[in-house]
């Protein structure tokens, strides 16, 4: 194949139909538009317009609040990080974000890490994340862990 060879598939591409050329073009005199009113002319820009009726996003009310100083933390459960001892990606003696991280246990640390207390620890591990829960805490320590606490 050579470059000056080279083309698109067949039926890749379609033709510009060109409108306004008579009648015996199929789209002669309105070129498709019907007849009179806005959107037969050129220039129209109706998105949003109900006919002078009160649009929806006028006629509904505003709800809610977005918190711009609400923190966003990555989460990790206990199952999680379970199975990520058990498989050697992390060491139990000392966990912190930077070894989620390696570990692959987070991706992200947006505002920090929150430690939640999904499925069971069984290893006596020591963790320094920015946040907890309080059924997280209990259970790491139960396990005989230690859960410290970083500022983000």
């Amino acid at each position: 194949m050579k470059l000056n060879e080279l083309r698109d598939n067949e039926g890749a591409t379609k033709n510009r139909i060109r409108v306004g050329r008579g009648i015996g073009s199929g789209k002669g005199k309105t070129c498709g538009r019907g007849q009179k009113g806005q959107k037969s002319r050129s220039g129209v820009a109706v998105n949003g317009f109900e006919g002078g009726q009160m649009p929806i996003y006028r006629r509904l009310p505003k709800r809610g609040f977005k918190n711009p100083f609400a923190k966003e933390f990555a989460v990790v459960n206990l199952d999680t990080i379970q199975k990520a001892v058990d498989a050697g990606k992390l060491n139990a003696s000392a966990i912190d974000i930077a070894a989620l991280m390696n570990a692959g246990v987070i991706s992200k640390e947006l505002d920090g890490v929150r430690l939640l207390a999904r499925g069971a620890i069984t290893s006596s591990v020591t963790i320094l994340v920015n946040s907890a829960s309080k059924a997280a805490v209990a259970a790491v320590e139960k396990a005989g862990g230690k859960v410290n606490f970083v500022e983000a």
